[in-house]
């Protein structure tokens, strides 16, 4: 039987803390989840979420994943908590660590999430940050998986702002070796940072192609993704990117550009006639609500590697 193992990092802060070996361990653990020909169960395990920002699949997906493997979940609102009131991270994170087994945090800086880690005795996950979004990547990579069984020849094309989503498509597109592509309108390029980063993991640097082209960034692709274009934080600069953001809407038009058998991907939630259209999210190319399912079966694959 299939088993979790140890992985070589303490926290998943990144997608790049996980070898690619340890990425295709996840997501063989996750098909097993959701096949359910795995049964764990890590009773008096306790995860503990800090959710600086607002949640619906992150959050649900999560306690549901912790309960598939026997645990459960500590839910510390900002609002509700001392967190709200300016307690410092480092003595909430030395609190919470005598308390919780692992720690799934949503945050707006990467740099507060990183000091909750160093603080913390336990493993640390980035539910998500301005920087990166690796849980939802991983769940991206297993639905792509379960689509063409490999990774061999595939060709993502994000659509969209460079967010922390495209951040995290681009850092493990480096890690599993897949062709990613970024359309973007200009100054709305993903991080340079990760960029570089990714640079330095691929083996061939042409797979990575930053564009402000969407019509070429879709040809021949096989999954084409997008999210909204302002995210959480961002709602002062929506008017203006609803602006900058014409023609950069995954249409019908859009669609017949790309691979005849491509597939469409969003982490929701989604601004129908905005950054998609309503026909394609109900496509029969649509896999947005198996992408959605495939959040918990990653993340308890995660939390099984993670407390084992």
């Amino acid at each position: 039987m299939l088993n979790p193992i140890k992985l070589s990092r303490k926290n998943f802060l990144s997608s790049l803390d996980t070898s690619c070996e340890e990425f295709l361990h996840i997501l063989e653990l996750a098909k097993n989840f959701k096949n359910k020909n795995l049964n764990i169960k890590l009773k008096e395990k306790v995860l503990g979420l800090i959710f600086d920002k607002s949640s619906t699949r992150t959050r649900v997906s999560f306690q549901v994943a912790m309960s598939r493997i026997g645990g459960t979940t500590v839910d510390l609102n900002p609002t509700t908590s001392q967190i709200g009131r300016g307690e410092p991270i480092r003595d909430t994170a030395r609190v919470l660590s005598r308390y919780c087994d692992v720690l799934a945090i949503r945050t707006f800086k990467q740099t507060d999430l990183e000091e909750y880690a160093e603080w913390s005795s336990k493993p640390v996950i980035n539910a998500l940050t301005d920087l990166e979004h690796p849980c939802q990547a991983l769940a991206d990579f297993m639905t792509i998986k379960e689509e063409f069984l490999d990774f061999k020849n595939v060709i993502l094309t994000f659509i969209g702002d460079g967010n922390n989503v495209a951040n995290s498509l681009i850092l493990c597109g480096a890690l599993l070796g897949v062709e990613v592509r970024i359309a973007c309108p200009k100054g709305y390029e993903p991080n340079d940072l990760v960029i570089k980063r990714a640079k330095k993991i691929y083996k061939d640097k042409n797979l990575l192609k930053i564009s402000n082209d969407p019509i070429t960034a879709v040809k021949g692709a096989n999954v084409l993704y997008t999210d909204v274009w302002a995210s959480m934080g961002e709602e002062s600069q929506k008017e203006q990117k609803d602006k900058d953001f014409l023609g950069f809407t995954i249409d019908q038009n859009l669609v017949s550009n790309a691979d005849k058998d491509a597939i469409i991907l969003h982490c929701l939630p989604a601004y129908r006639s905005k950054e998609i259209t309503n026909d394609v999210i109900e496509s029969e190319k649509s896999r947005i609500f198996e992408q959605a399912e495939n959040r918990m079966h990653v993340q308890q694959a995660l939390l099984a590697c993670l407390l084992s």
